[in-house]
């Protein structure tokens, strides 16, 4: 099983996610840690990135997740995900991939990005990332999440609806 955590920046992705590998007995795969150099730069700098910068990096994820998948591995991704495009593209690594969108109030999310330390990601970036989150379409599930409560209930309600 792949589970694919998403949402904007600052919406608890790593956090969930680790919890919910943690409770399969998988790994967490940190999307982040696929970013080349060059996006990391541009987004520490506050510029948001573009599809020519993720398509690339969202294709590294696929192989990842396909590498797990073939292997007999589950593993539980965090990756933003925004655009339908790109969560096709996570799809063609043919693992059959569960999203768990974390969705909530832009205040809630803008509030814990300004308390994380040490974070390459700049609050100011989260408005452009909510401009490019897509709905799913009829044709694509998201299993929608609120990161208003702590991490821990987040994660309980994801492994219960799921039947993780």
């Amino acid at each position: 099983m792949i589970v694919v955590v998403m949402g904007v920046c600052g919406s608890g992705k790593s956090s969930i996610a680790t919890r919910l590998a943690r409770h399969i007995g998988c790994d967490m795969i940190e999307g982040d840690a696929f970013h080349p150099p060059a996006n990391r730069a541009k987004m520490t700098a506050g510029t948001p990135l573009t599809d020519d910068d993720r398509l690339p990096w969202l294709d590294r994820l696929a192989q990842e997740m396909r590498a797990r998948h073939e292997a007999g591995q589950s593993a539980v991704v965090a990756c933003s995900a925004l655009k339908v495009a790109y969560r096709e593209r996570l799809r063609s690594s043919d693992t059959d991939p569960v999203f768990v969108h974390l969705t909530g109030d832009p205040e809630i999310i803008r509030d814990r990005m300004a308390a994380r330390a040490d974070h390459f990601m700049p609050p100011g970036l989260l408005d452009s990332q909510l401009a490019t989150l897509e709905p799913a379409t009829e044709s694509e599930t998201l299993h929608d999440f609120d990161v208003a409560p702590p991490g821990e209930e987040v994660a309980r309600q994801v492994i219960e609806r799921l039947a993780l």
